[in-house]
């Protein structure tokens, strides 16, 4: 029983230092909890060792006799404890109120002996209420916790073998079961508001999912579908775990919905893929023949371009056979028209080759060709140009077509400037142009004598608007005569 006895002191001892860590300013108790491990500490120590003094004695000789709840009260002993007191047999009582009751005997030791050990017993009783109140006022522990906890301590109370102010621990632990009730009403209605919103969070990834499900599979993003039901399945087992636990039947109903909605996904992800499977084996089929016609091209060279553009159309029109395979197969069928464009480049870099001279040739007849703008005679200047234009031609065409153009937009350049030239002499030399220039000059003339006669008479008068209006109308006449070269 001695060792017994050690044991039950050194949990409480654990359970007292755990709250005398506390922060002070959380700790009303700090003395009650001070004073409880030194009498813990005295408890660990005096038991064993009047029971190694003892020897012979067996545990039950050297272990106090515990009175029972109901044993009668002892007559009264000499001591000055107010609440304890030890009868000459060593039945030691504890005064409640104003009668005493019979906790135990202690009939191998002294009678301080006696009350120590009891008072010991009061003391762990005293930690437990202490640990209790202060376990409530650091929080982290729920109240229904330490209401079931409140309850074990207030039986130990009743009937308690301890020496000491058990009325003031009972009174301690009612104040504080009452206010444990009032925090366990408290915690019931966070944790009804907390299972409100887990309701609420499950209920929402359940509609999105089932939203996604609902979606015309053909229209789907897939890709972008599945990513967004894995972040709502991984929400949900998140929610699983940090979020509050949800009554039997909500969770699951509103699994089964969840479960239903990703089922239904999967279906229609599967049937698409499927669908889009055959696809692709088609255009795989049709792009691959395709490749066989453009690979038999090779042989053509140069005049193969034309059937391969031909091709190139109807493999843009072919669809999708996926992206490994379209890659591995237009690699092939580009494969065969660069073979083919190929053969044009060869000979284009040949011709390019063949055309430097005539470029050379070319350019002396453009720096020849830029005297016709030289020559005063237009029909001289024809005559020159002509003869350029006829060794042009002979030198043939030229290779690349850029630069050929380039060649021809100068000489081009040339001619227009002796066109313009020749279309103005025409105007002048035309014989009823002249005609119609030389009746134009005569009556403009005539016109103007008219003009500066009147512009004398004005002037004469002194009429300053006429003469102003006169010198207008002679000035308009003499520019419509420089123009006509009159």
């Amino acid at each position: 029983m001695v060792a017994e006895t050690i044991a039950e002191t050194e949990v409480i001892e654990a359970e007292v230092a755990e709250a005398a860590t506390l922060d002070a300013s959380e700790v009303a108790d700090a003395d009650a909890i001070s004073d409880a491990s030194a009498e813990v500490e005295s408890a660990r120590h005096e038991p064993a060792t009047e029971d190694v003094e003892a020897g012979a004695e067996t545990e039950s000789e050297a272990e106090p006799a515990v009175a029972g709840a109901g044993e009668p009260a002892a007559p009264p002993a000499s001591s000055d404890d107010p609440w304890g007191r030890v009868d000459e047999d060593g039945t030691v009582s504890v005064r409640e109120g104003s009668e005493w009751r019979v906790v135990g005997q202690y009939p191998d030791g002294s009678a301080e002996e006696a009350l120590a050990y009891f008072e010991r017993k009061y003391a762990d009783l005293a930690s437990e209420v202490t640990l209790l109140e202060v376990r409530h006022r650091r929080g982290g522990a729920s109240a229904s916790d330490l209401r079931s906890t409140a309850r074990i301590v207030r039986d130990k109370l009743t009937g308690a073998a301890a020496v000491g102010d058990l009325a003031s621990l009972e009174a301690r632990v009612a104040a504080l079961t009452a206010q444990l009730a009032a925090a366990t009403a408290t915690e019931v209605a966070a944790a009804r508001e907390a299972v409100d919103d887990a309701v609420k969070a499950r209920t929402e990834l359940v509609e999105k999912a089932e939203a996604i499900a609902a979606r015309d599979p053909k229209s789907i993003q897939w890709k972008q579908a599945s990513a967004d039901m894995s972040a709502l399945f991984d929400a949900w087992q998140t929610q699983q775990r940090t979020g509050a636990r949800l009554p039997k039947s909500t969770g699951q109903q509103l699994w089964r919905r969840f479960r239903d909605a990703r089922a239904t996904v999967d279906k229609h992800r599967r049937e698409f893929y499927a669908e889009l499977d055959e696809a692709h084996k088609a255009v795989r089929d049709r792009k691959a023949k395709l490749v066989e016609r453009a690979e038999a091209l090779a042989p053509k060279g140069e005049d193969g371009i034309g059937a391969y553009r031909e091709l190139l159309d109807e493999w843009k029109t072919a669809g999708r056979a996926g992206k490994k395979a379209d890659d591995a197969l237009w690699a092939r069928f580009k494969a065969a028209g660069d073979a083919l464009y190929g053969a044009r480049g060869e000979r284009e870099a040949a011709e390019a080759e063949e055309s430097r001279e005539k470029i050379v040739h070319k350019r002396a007849l453009l720096d020849e060709a830029k005297t016709v703008a030289d020559e005063p005679e237009i029909a001289k200047a024809r005559q020159l140009l002509t003869a350029i234009q006829r060794r042009w031609d002979e030198i043939g065409r030229i290779f690349p077509r850029d630069a050929e153009r380039a060649l021809d937009d100068d000489l081009r350049k040339i001619e227009q400037a002796l066109r313009t030239r020749e279309d103005a002499d025409w105007k002048r030399n035309n014989p009823e142009t002249k005609a119609r220039a030389n009746d134009m000059t005569r009556q403009l003339t005539d016109a103007i004598e008219k003009l500066e006669q009147e512009l004398e008479v004005a002037k004469r008068s002194g009429d300053k608007r006429a003469v102003t209006k006169a010198e207008e109308a002679l000035e308009a006449r003499k520019t419509w005569l420089r123009a006509l070269g009159g």
